[in-house]
């Protein structure tokens, strides 16, 4: 399993991350991030993705 750790008082809703592991996060109606803290192995690429694509680096993977 995968943990995925977001710091939302970096985080400011732009949903990049959204495009690039749509099964981990999302918008939700009123346009704040949700996500999924623990996934599985098979989603590793797209979570990477998306932690560089986070144009405010609010994303990463923990150990």
């Amino acid at each position: 399993m995968i943990k995925v750790e977001v710091d939302m008082t970096k985080c400011q809703h732009y949903g990049q991350c959204v495009f690039e592991a749509p099964t981990v996060f999302k918008l939700n109606n009123e346009d704040k991030l949700e996500y999924v803290a623990e996934v599985d192995d098979s989603e590793l690429d797209n979570v990477e993705a998306a932690v560089d694509i986070c144009p405010m680096q609010a994303i990463r993977i923990a150990q």
